[in-house]
């Protein structure tokens, strides 16, 4: 069953809000990912986490 008296431009006014913060809350989320995917916070390595090797020294008798 469905509404007997549907007007569609008063439902289309009072559901702008909400639809424009859905889609404010996706594009924000849209924008987050893309920065997180594409190393947005830098690239600095830390030194614990440096991939070079250690050295070593020889061992010597």
């Amino acid at each position: 069953m469905s509404a007997s008296d549907t007007n569609i431009d008063k439902q289309t006014k009072r559901h702008k809000p909400s639809l424009v913060g859905i889609g404010a809350a996706v594009a924000l989320a849209v924008l987050a990912g893309v920065i997180y995917v594409f190393g947005g916070f830098g690239t600095d390595e830390d030194q614990a986490t440096s991939s070079e090797p250690v050295a070593t020294q020889a061992v010597t008798e």
